[in-house]
């Protein structure tokens, strides 16, 4: 069988940077394909080109042996990608329910107008207050996201991500800013995620959580991948330690 989620040849420049420089990976169906890499690796960089926040300038992206690089933020997101980002990006005003409301593919060109619908339509709340119960924020359906805890915030974020039924979604850097014992709870979020879900792309620094989850690692450096495989290989791989500690490993 082919890929669920594949690149080939992927680059991306910003001026004479080079971000991405000819990436080829492929994502496997029940995979959570952990990517690392120092600082300035390129890895939110991949994630914002296979999502439409950047078009990369040449390879090819595709999903389910469709071409989507090229293709609209939206149009990407309806063909079954989600993703979440290193900074918390909620509508602090609604509420947590509406958070998740919003996300939904029929509120994709007019959100703020759907809700009006969407809090009147049975299915649509019952699948958001679904989401909410699993990730322990059923409690805090009607506050307002703004009052939520760094943690919660970030459960929120993955739950809204999951309401539109996506095939994969991309991590970029979930345990930023976290204490252990968010981290922790974290792990088991991003478990229970995966049942919902076809495959999971992960960026992370946090070796613990990357440890725990990947079933693959691919590591990152100056806009290449220079390594690939079992995770504990990869962590073990030469050019990977200098990446990360410098020639003195």
């Amino acid at each position: 069988m082919g890929a669920l989620l594949s690149a080939h040849g992927v680059t991306k420049s910003f001026g004479g940077i080079r971000a991405l420089d000819g990436i080829d990976f492929a994502l496997g169906e029940g995979e959570v394909l952990g990517i690392i890499g120092p600082n300035g690796a390129g890895k939110t960089a991949l994630i914002n080109t296979i999502t439409g926040f950047y078009r990369a300038d040449s390879g090819s992206i595709r999903l389910a042996g469709d071409e989507i690089s090229g293709l609209p933020i939206h149009a990407i997101s309806r063909r079954g990608i989600a993703r979440t980002f290193q900074n918390i990006r909620i509508f602090k005003r609604l509420t947590v329910l509406e958070n998740v409301l919003v996300a939904g593919k029929r509120a994709a060109l007019n959100p703020i107008a759907a809700l009006f619908r969407l809090r009147r339509e049975k299915p649509a709340l019952e699948a958001a207050a679904n989401l909410l119960s699993a990730f322990g924020l059923e409690a805090k359906a009607d506050w307002r996201a703004a009052t939520l805890s760094y943690g919660e915030a970030r459960r929120l974020e993955i739950a809204r991500a999951l309401y539109g039924g996506p095939q994969v979604l991309l991590l970029d850097e979930p345990a930023a800013g976290m204490n252990e014992a968010e981290t922790e709870r974290l792990v088991n979020d991003i478990r229970k995620a995966r049942h919902r879900l076809r495959a999971v792309v992960l960026i992370e620094h946090d070796m613990s959580l990357i440890r725990a989850l990947s079933t693959r690692l691919i590591a990152m450096d100056y806009g290449r991948k220079i390594a690939e495989g079992e995770p504990a290989a990869v962590l073990a791989h030469p050019q990977v330690q200098r990446a990360y500690l410098g020639e003195a490993a």
